[in-house]
Protein backbone atom coordinates (compact mmCIF):
# COMPACT_ATOMS: atom_id res chain seq x y z
CA UNK A 1 0.00 0.00 0.00
CA UNK A 2 1.29 3.48 -1.19
CA UNK A 3 0.20 6.79 0.24
CA UNK A 4 1.59 9.93 -1.28
CA UNK A 5 1.60 12.94 0.68
CA UNK A 6 1.97 15.95 -2.20
CA UNK A 7 4.55 18.75 -1.11
CA UNK A 8 4.69 18.78 2.57
CA UNK A 9 7.06 21.75 2.66
CA UNK A 10 4.18 23.33 1.62
CA UNK A 11 0.90 22.26 2.05
CA UNK A 12 1.24 21.78 6.45
CA UNK A 13 -0.58 24.68 8.12
CA UNK A 14 -2.65 24.15 10.96
CA UNK A 15 -1.37 20.81 12.24
CA UNK A 16 -2.47 19.27 8.71
CA UNK A 17 0.54 17.28 9.48
CA UNK A 18 -0.93 15.28 11.95
CA UNK A 19 -3.01 13.71 9.54
CA UNK A 20 -0.18 12.23 7.74
CA UNK A 21 1.10 10.96 10.96
CA UNK A 22 -1.75 9.63 12.08
CA UNK A 23 -2.32 7.57 9.20
CA UNK A 24 1.39 6.48 10.04
CA UNK A 25 0.29 4.64 13.24
CA UNK A 26 -2.61 3.75 11.41
CA UNK A 27 -0.69 1.87 8.48
CA UNK A 28 2.43 1.28 10.17
CA UNK A 29 3.36 -1.46 7.10
CA UNK A 30 2.06 1.26 4.34
CA UNK A 31 4.59 2.66 2.31
CA UNK A 32 4.37 6.43 2.45
CA UNK A 33 5.89 8.45 -0.05
CA UNK A 34 6.21 12.34 0.77
CA UNK A 35 6.97 14.11 -3.01
CA UNK A 36 8.34 17.33 -2.77
CA UNK A 37 8.06 20.16 -5.15
CA UNK A 38 10.72 19.13 -7.45
CA UNK A 39 9.86 15.30 -7.54
CA UNK A 40 7.68 13.65 -9.70
CA UNK A 41 4.96 12.02 -8.22
CA UNK A 42 4.64 8.85 -7.52
CA UNK A 43 1.21 8.68 -8.85
CA UNK A 44 2.53 9.15 -12.41
CA UNK A 45 3.96 5.49 -12.67
CA UNK A 46 3.13 3.59 -9.18
CA UNK A 47 -0.63 2.32 -7.94
CA UNK A 48 -1.22 4.88 -4.97
CA UNK A 49 -4.21 4.24 -2.39
CA UNK A 50 -4.40 7.59 -1.47
CA UNK A 51 -3.23 10.54 -2.63
CA UNK A 52 -3.03 13.94 0.02
CA UNK A 53 -2.67 17.62 -0.07
CA UNK A 54 -2.89 19.48 3.41
CA UNK A 55 -3.74 23.49 3.53
CA UNK A 56 -0.91 25.99 2.28
CA UNK A 57 -0.33 29.89 1.64
CA UNK A 58 -1.68 31.40 -1.08
CA UNK A 59 1.79 32.04 -2.48
CA UNK A 60 2.32 28.17 -2.32
CA UNK A 61 -1.29 27.61 -4.08
CA UNK A 62 -0.44 29.40 -6.85
CA UNK A 63 3.10 27.26 -7.35
CA UNK A 64 1.38 23.88 -7.03
CA UNK A 65 -1.30 24.79 -9.24
CA UNK A 66 1.21 26.09 -11.95
CA UNK A 67 3.29 22.50 -10.84
CA UNK A 68 -0.15 20.14 -10.99
CA UNK A 69 -1.43 21.76 -14.21
CA UNK A 70 0.93 18.95 -16.12
CA UNK A 71 -0.04 16.20 -14.34
CA UNK A 72 -4.21 17.62 -14.77
CA UNK A 73 -5.05 14.61 -17.58
CA UNK A 74 -3.66 11.98 -15.20
CA UNK A 75 -5.27 13.23 -11.67
CA UNK A 76 -8.53 13.40 -13.84
CA UNK A 77 -7.87 9.62 -14.41
CA UNK A 78 -7.25 8.89 -10.82
CA UNK A 79 -10.63 10.18 -9.68
CA UNK A 80 -12.52 8.41 -12.43
CA UNK A 81 -10.61 4.97 -11.70
CA UNK A 82 -11.89 5.75 -7.64
CA UNK A 83 -8.37 6.13 -6.34
CA UNK A 84 -9.12 8.36 -2.98
CA UNK A 85 -7.66 11.24 -3.32
CA UNK A 86 -8.12 14.12 0.38
CA UNK A 87 -7.41 17.53 0.33
CA UNK A 88 -7.90 20.05 3.26
CA UNK A 89 -8.23 23.43 3.99
CA UNK A 90 -7.60 25.58 0.70
CA UNK A 91 -6.35 22.78 -0.54
CA UNK A 92 -9.80 21.83 -2.33
CA UNK A 93 -9.38 25.42 -4.11
CA UNK A 94 -6.59 23.93 -6.65
CA UNK A 95 -9.53 21.97 -8.17
CA UNK A 96 -11.68 24.44 -8.51
CA UNK A 97 -11.86 26.73 -12.14
CA UNK A 98 -9.76 29.90 -10.41
CA UNK A 99 -9.23 31.67 -7.32
CA UNK A 100 -9.99 35.21 -7.28
CA UNK A 101 -8.02 38.06 -5.83
CA UNK A 102 -8.99 41.08 -3.95
CA UNK A 103 -8.35 43.53 -7.12
CA UNK A 104 -10.59 41.26 -9.62
CA UNK A 105 -7.60 39.21 -11.12
CA UNK A 106 -7.70 35.51 -11.31
CA UNK A 107 -5.55 32.42 -10.76
CA UNK A 108 -6.58 29.96 -13.26
CA UNK A 109 -6.77 26.38 -11.06
CA UNK A 110 -7.36 22.93 -12.46
CA UNK A 111 -10.75 23.55 -13.51
CA UNK A 112 -12.03 19.99 -12.46
CA UNK A 113 -14.58 20.96 -10.54
CA UNK A 114 -17.27 23.87 -11.01
CA UNK A 115 -16.41 25.83 -8.07
CA UNK A 116 -14.43 29.36 -7.83
CA UNK A 117 -13.01 30.60 -4.93
CA UNK A 118 -12.70 34.13 -3.86
CA UNK A 119 -9.88 36.16 -2.01
CA UNK A 120 -10.54 38.46 1.42
CA UNK A 121 -7.00 38.26 3.30
CA UNK A 122 -7.62 41.49 5.11
CA UNK A 123 -10.42 39.04 6.49
CA UNK A 124 -10.43 35.86 8.09
CA UNK A 125 -13.18 33.71 8.71
CA UNK A 126 -12.75 31.38 11.95
CA UNK A 127 -15.84 28.75 12.07
CA UNK A 128 -16.97 25.02 13.80
CA UNK A 129 -18.98 23.24 11.92
CA UNK A 130 -20.95 20.13 12.25
CA UNK A 131 -22.78 17.93 9.36
CA UNK A 132 -23.98 14.48 7.59
CA UNK A 133 -21.73 12.42 5.37
CA UNK A 134 -23.30 9.24 4.77
CA UNK A 135 -24.53 8.18 8.09
CA UNK A 136 -21.61 10.07 10.22
CA UNK A 137 -21.56 12.87 11.85
CA UNK A 138 -18.93 15.41 10.74
CA UNK A 139 -17.07 17.92 13.02
CA UNK A 140 -14.12 20.41 12.25
CA UNK A 141 -12.87 23.55 12.35
CA UNK A 142 -12.82 26.28 9.30
CA UNK A 143 -10.59 29.56 9.31
CA UNK A 144 -9.77 30.73 5.92
CA UNK A 145 -9.51 34.09 3.69
CA UNK A 146 -11.64 33.01 1.34
CA UNK A 147 -15.23 31.63 0.69
CA UNK A 148 -15.78 28.95 -2.79
CA UNK A 149 -19.08 29.30 -4.92
CA UNK A 150 -20.94 28.10 -7.69
CA UNK A 151 -23.95 28.38 -9.91
CA UNK A 152 -24.41 24.79 -8.97
CA UNK A 153 -22.08 22.93 -6.33
CA UNK A 154 -22.90 19.78 -7.69
CA UNK A 155 -20.80 16.85 -6.13
CA UNK A 156 -21.03 18.38 -2.37
CA UNK A 157 -19.39 16.56 0.91
CA UNK A 158 -21.40 17.44 3.80
CA UNK A 159 -24.69 18.65 4.42
CA UNK A 160 -23.87 21.43 6.91
CA UNK A 161 -26.24 21.32 10.41
CA UNK A 162 -24.41 23.99 11.91
CA UNK A 163 -21.99 26.56 11.14
CA UNK A 164 -21.06 27.56 7.37
CA UNK A 165 -20.51 25.39 4.48
CA UNK A 166 -18.60 26.98 1.14
CA UNK A 167 -20.15 30.55 1.95
CA UNK A 168 -22.39 32.01 4.27
CA UNK A 169 -25.52 31.72 1.82
CA UNK A 170 -24.14 27.39 1.20
CA UNK A 171 -25.27 24.59 3.41
CA UNK A 172 -23.22 21.96 1.65
CA UNK A 173 -19.46 21.86 2.73
CA UNK A 174 -16.99 20.60 0.68
CA UNK A 175 -16.63 18.38 -2.50
CA UNK A 176 -17.21 14.47 -2.93
CA UNK A 177 -16.97 12.76 -6.36
CA UNK A 178 -15.90 9.48 -6.84
CA UNK A 179 -13.12 8.90 -4.01
CA UNK A 180 -12.53 12.96 -4.10
CA UNK A 181 -13.12 13.71 -0.91
CA UNK A 182 -11.95 17.85 -0.74
CA UNK A 183 -13.20 19.93 2.38
CA UNK A 184 -12.24 23.40 4.50
CA UNK A 185 -11.82 21.55 7.57
CA UNK A 186 -8.74 21.86 8.84
CA UNK A 187 -7.74 20.70 12.64
CA UNK A 188 -6.69 17.99 11.66
CA UNK A 189 -9.28 16.24 9.96
CA UNK A 190 -8.58 12.53 10.22
CA UNK A 191 -7.65 12.52 13.68
CA UNK A 192 -11.16 14.83 14.56
CA UNK A 193 -13.04 12.12 12.54
CA UNK A 194 -12.46 8.68 13.20
CA UNK A 195 -15.69 7.39 11.84
CA UNK A 196 -14.58 9.30 8.16
CA UNK A 197 -10.96 7.50 8.74
CA UNK A 198 -12.19 3.83 9.32
CA UNK A 199 -14.74 4.72 5.98
CA UNK A 200 -11.52 6.11 4.30
CA UNK A 201 -9.12 3.50 5.34
CA UNK A 202 -11.59 1.22 4.00
CA UNK A 203 -11.57 3.06 0.43
CA UNK A 204 -7.96 2.61 0.14
CA UNK A 205 -8.51 -1.40 0.32
CA UNK A 206 -8.07 -2.09 3.86
CA UNK A 207 -10.20 -4.82 4.38
CA UNK A 208 -10.66 -4.61 8.71
CA UNK A 209 -9.35 -0.89 9.24
CA UNK A 210 -7.86 -0.56 12.83
CA UNK A 211 -7.23 2.64 14.33
CA UNK A 212 -4.59 3.63 15.98
CA UNK A 213 -5.37 4.70 19.95
CA UNK A 214 -8.71 3.85 19.06
CA UNK A 215 -10.51 4.62 22.68
CA UNK A 216 -8.54 7.56 22.94
CA UNK A 217 -9.72 9.05 19.58
CA UNK A 218 -13.62 7.93 19.90
CA UNK A 219 -13.35 9.32 23.95
CA UNK A 220 -12.06 12.75 22.12
CA UNK A 221 -14.71 12.57 18.75
CA UNK A 222 -17.59 11.96 21.19
CA UNK A 223 -16.72 14.69 23.96
CA UNK A 224 -16.28 16.97 21.23
CA UNK A 225 -20.15 15.87 19.87
CA UNK A 226 -21.21 16.66 22.80
CA UNK A 227 -19.83 20.53 22.87
CA UNK A 228 -20.55 21.05 19.23
CA UNK A 229 -24.41 19.97 19.85
CA UNK A 230 -24.82 21.75 23.26
CA UNK A 231 -27.35 24.81 22.15
CA UNK A 232 -24.89 27.44 24.12
CA UNK A 233 -22.25 26.27 22.04
CA UNK A 234 -21.06 29.57 19.62
CA UNK A 235 -20.04 28.23 16.01
CA UNK A 236 -18.65 31.76 15.28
Amino acid sequence: MIIEVLYPEFCNLYAETSNTRYLQCCLPEAEFVFTEYNDEPAFLTKKVNLIYLGAMTEHSQEMIIKKLMQYKDRIIELIEEDVPILATGNALELFGEYIQNEDGSKVEALGIFNYWAKRDMMNRFNCLMMGKFEDMTILGFKTQFTFAYSDDFKYPFIDVEKGTGMNPDCNTEGVRYHNFYGTYLVGPFLVLNPHFTEYLLKKMGVDNPSLAFSDVIYEAYDRRLKEFINPETKYY
